[in-house]
């Protein structure tokens, strides 16, 4: 059969009204007549409205089939679709998923093409067509269409044929690349298949090396959902909600950061944890009211059955304040297991730990790893504080670094008091900035970890890519709720700080937001507990909002969930999909 372009669909970006918000998408697209003109990122007249999601030099013709219009006429038992109606800037007839395979060329016209992905899953193919399980469904079916890169400009009309010039390295269709990132059941040898083929686009390249780089015997090996979200390549939790740990030691470390060490009531050893990970626990207050939930970086020496967490107090900080003034040895403490993917990697390379103030915490877990391995690794330890009162584990750190062969550090105070001493205490009396990173030399082969104020990770992340480092090997760790990501929804980086929900409170399960330091009684107006978090304007991040893309992914704490509709995929050992899940107990949530 001879495919042929049967419609060309282009449209400009427009705000759309959903849900209460706006949303500035392009979806919206209307078939021309004529030839038109297609460029290296756009034909001429049409625009995307996400560059996040979609559009971009890799994306920049959507293509969808005929037989995959007949296909959802008759599922959704519609009769008013019209070419364009999938956002797609191609209608063909021919073509199928099942048979084009990524690095295919094609000429149409004057113009010629290579296919470069599937169609990402985004929840505003549903807005468009007035099904909300739209995105689901694509995958679900295999019918997902797929984007085209321009080789070669040219002009371009609905009639003409469309002619395979060659076919893609390794013969992998759209709808197996497809079903190896969101459905279960690939193996090794699709992954390693996959990343053969020079014409897939960087960023499901960058999902097919997460893929790989699981190992055989961890989830990720079968799992699609691990290229998808670094939450589902965390280990499952080393145990299920929460259980007492016993303080066995009170120790300060600074000023304002005093350490806690926990050891399991019944004597056993505690599961191990990966350093860089973080414990959250219950701080109970005194007197009949609720516990306040709260996470906390382990940073002591990881494998000992044992954990250590430490706690910076701050002027205003209810939960540290209560930990200083009332916490004894003896006393238990409430805590969920060890989670967490912003973990110290296996490898030869060398390793970068940078960290400000009480970001500390989690890299010195790091450190003590590689001590404790005796790594040859190349380590540079580089930490910024106030002065000497306020460098925890200064001593602890200066020994694990004199144990390693092939380590150094460099210390900046930004304001030394008169007692420290320049050469001994602290190297550079200045900030650890970006300045001071682009002048020392770094590695680029490193991985670097990267814990602290949000603008001094937003700096020194920018200065290592600076120096040469691949953005990919830059990890970093975030205290509290992290950033959004809500595509297209215009104002969304203006959101309040977190809140409970307007109007009459719930009478259903409470939801703990444990980042958010927010507890909410589950109310039956939310569709899912993402629909609750967003009434409260607590950062969240999602994309196909129908249980398919695991954007939305991340621990569950403790409780349990019901979903409707059921993921495409699971997700991982002690995670939840927000999205299409609500409580049916009490739930303590990453978020």
């Amino acid at each position: 059969m001879v495919a042929t372009l049967t419609a060309v669909n282009v449209g400009m970006p427009k705000d759309v009204p959903w849900h209460g918000k706006t949303v500035h998408t392009g979806v919206y697209k209307q078939t021309v007549t004529g030839p038109r003109m297609v460029r290296r990122l756009n034909i001429d007249g049409d625009g995307q409205g996400d560059l996040g999601g979609h559009g971009g030099e890799q994306r920049a013709v959507l293509v969808y089939q005929l037989d995959s219009y007949r296909f959802w006429a008759k599922e959704l038992r519609r009769d008013d679709l019209a070419p364009g109606q999938f956002g797609e800037n191609f209608t063909v007839d021919g073509l199928p998923d099942e048979e084009v395979c990524i690095g295919d060329r094609y000429r149409i016209g004057d113009a010629l093409f290579e296919v470069t992905q599937p169609r990402v899953t985004c929840y505003r193919v549903g807005l468009r067509m007035g099904e909300p399980r739209m995105a689901a469904l694509l995958v679900a079916h295999h019918r997902p269409g797929f984007y085209l890169r321009v080789i070669e400009e040219g002009e371009v009309e609905a009639g003409q044929e469309i002619v395979k010039v060659s076919t893609g390295p390794e013969a992998m269709t759209v709808e197996e690349i497809d079903r190896v990132l969101y459905l279960p059941g690939h193996t090794r040898e699709q992954v390693e298949r996959a990343l053969r083929i020079p014409a897939l686009s960087p960023g499901w390249q960058s999902s097919m090396r997460t893929l790989l780089e699981q190992s055989d015997g961890e989830r990720g090996a079968s799992s699609g959902s691990a290229g998808l979200n670094t939450a589902a390549t965390a280990p499952p939790p080393g145990w299920a909600g929460f259980r007492p740990l016993t303080v066995t030691r009170i120790q300060p470390e600074s000023r304002s950061v005093f350490s806690l060490h926990l050891a399991a009531a019944d004597g056993s050893a505690l599961p191990a944890a990966l350093p860089g990970q973080f414990l959250t626990v219950k701080v109970q207050p005194e007197g009949d009211v609720p516990p306040m939930i709260r996470s906390y970086s382990l940073s002591g020496e990881p494998g000992t059955g044992t954990y250590r967490i430490s706690v910076k107090v701050e002027p205003h900080g209810t939960a540290s304040n209560e930990l200083r003034a009332h916490a004894r040895v003896g006393d238990r403490l409430q805590a969920a297991a060890p989670r967490g993917t912003f973990c110290l990697a296996q490898g030869d390379n060398p390793v970068l730990l940078l960290s400000a103030g009480i970001g500390v915490t989690p890299v010195l877990a790091m450190l003590h790893a590689l001590a404790r391995e005796h790594s040859s690794r190349e380590v540079w330890w580089l930490h910024g504080a106030r002065d000497g009162t306020e460098h925890p584990f200064a001593q602890e750190s200066r020994e694990l670094i004199a144990a390693l062969p092939n380590a150094r550090s460099t210390i900046y105070y930004s304001r030394p008091a008169a007692a420290d001493r320049l050469g001994v205490d602290y190297a550079r009396a200045s900030r650890l900035s970006a300045e001071r990173i682009l002048g020392l030399g770094l590695p680029t082969d490193a991985d670097a970890y990267l814990c602290g104020p949000a603008d001094f990770m937003a700096g020194v992340t920018a200065a290592l890519v600076d120096s040469g480092l691949n953005s990919s090997r830059v990890h970093t760790e975030i205290f509290g709720a992290g950033p959004s990501l809500t595509p297209g929804i215009k104002g969304s980086s203006t959101a309040a700080a977190p809140h409970q929900p307007a109007g009459p409170p719930g009478t259903g399960p409470e939801v703990s937001f444990a980042r958010s330091g927010l507890n909410v009684p589950w109310n039956d107006a939310q569709e899912s507990l993402l629909e609750l978090a967003e009434a409260c304007d607590i950062p969240v991040q999602w994309s196909c909002r129908t249980g398919v893309c695991h954007t939305c992914e991340l621990a569950l704490m403790s409780g349990t969930v019901a979903y409707s509709p059921d993921p495409v995929e699971p997700p991982a050992d002690g995670n939840i999909l927000i999205c299409c899940s609500k409580p049916t107990e009490g739930v303590v949530l990453d978020l």
